[in-house]
């Protein structure tokens, strides 16, 4: 059988999706996940059962959203979002002990793009995207999402790794390391689930009305 090649040169179609209008969309999803966070930092042995599991909280929240980046008709790139008091325990509570209300904040999930598409701007449409979504409400203070904690030293760290704190901190987001969140998720290479911090970060976000 012959593959059509991806052809990374022309513009890729950015479009956005919300509530259950993103269902025929989350197999794409999930394989992106599975493809994107199997690299450092994350080192996610994903799976497609636990991903079906985790990614039904976005068909269940009206206000969510799914960025989709396009090249022709292969889905390349993807970002999300929903409300924070939409999402798990596991992010909510580290609010609990905040001035923050989590009712105020619109938690921007992952942002995954296959890396021969990288350096051309989508992780800034991304970002776009999506605080334009919550700054459409009128009703939320901040937008945020969380980074995995990593050591310095970690061994399984590449040589000459750049994180993207230059990025995000060009965005508006500050590290705020009070508020943590710790999930399990299993590692590549290693058996049995692993116990990780991620840390918030957090802009505050421009109200329209």
């Amino acid at each position: 059988m012959d593959v059509k090649p991806l052809d990374t040169a022309r513009p890729l179609d950015v479009r956005c999706y919300n509530g259950a209008a993103i269902e025929p969309w989350l197999g794409h999803l999930a394989a992106l996940r599975i493809a994107v966070f199997r690299d450092w930092p994350y080192l996610y042995d994903g799976d497609e059962d636990y991903e079906a599991q985790y990614l039904k909280i976005y068909l269940q929240s009206p206000r969510s959203v799914a960025v989709l980046a396009f090249d022709g008709d292969l889905v390349v790139g993807a970002s999300t979002g929903l409300p924070l008091a939409d999402e798990s325990e596991a992010f909510t509570q580290a609010f609990a002990q905040t001035s923050i209300n989590p009712a105020e904040v619109f938690y921007c999930g992952e942002s995954v793009l296959l890396p021969q598409y990288r350096g051309r701007g989508i992780g800034h449409r991304f970002f776009d995207e999506r605080e334009a979504h919550a700054r459409s409400y009128g009703d939320y203070a901040w937008t945020a999402f969380c980074a995995v904690d990593r050591e310095p030293t970690h061994p399984r760290r590449p040589a000459f790794q750049r994180g993207n704190d230059a990025f995000w901190n060009k965005r508006g987001y500050r590290a705020r390391p009070e508020l943590r969140a710790r999930l399990p998720w299993r590692e590549v290479g290693q058996a049995g689930e692993v116990d990780h911090t991620l840390t918030f970060w957090l802009r505050p976000l421009e109200r329209t009305r």
